[in-house]
């Protein structure tokens, strides 16, 4: 009997060329759903920024299972334009939008 599918988040780095993208490392938590992995990816690349690659993705993936290849020219990049996402005060509680 099996139980329930964990998920963990990988991060990875990718080049600016069409290779392979490389796993850097993957977060401790262990999420009950893709959902709440996928709610984590942004903050969890955005806390990875300082690595040293051009770009940094995250990936949710059950728990045990391989890292799917990921091409740097596939990663979809956020858009130059658009405006940046609300950010937390330094006291963590959240901003109100009215």
């Amino acid at each position: 009997m099996t139980g329930p599918t964990l998920y963990v988040l990988a991060i990875l780095g990718c080049g600016e060329t069409d290779e392979a993208c490389l796993q850097v490392s993957v977060a401790e938590t262990r999420y009950e759903s893709l959902e709440a992995c996928m709610a984590d990816t942004t903050g969890a690349a955005e806390r990875s920024a300082d690595l040293p690659y051009p770009v940094v993705v995250a990936q949710c993936r059950p728990a045990g299972q391989r890292l799917s290849e990921i091409m740097s020219g596939n990663v979809e990049l956020p858009d130059a334009n658009a405006p940046p996402p609300p950010t937390r005060p330094a006291d963590g509680a959240l901003p109100v939008v009215r």
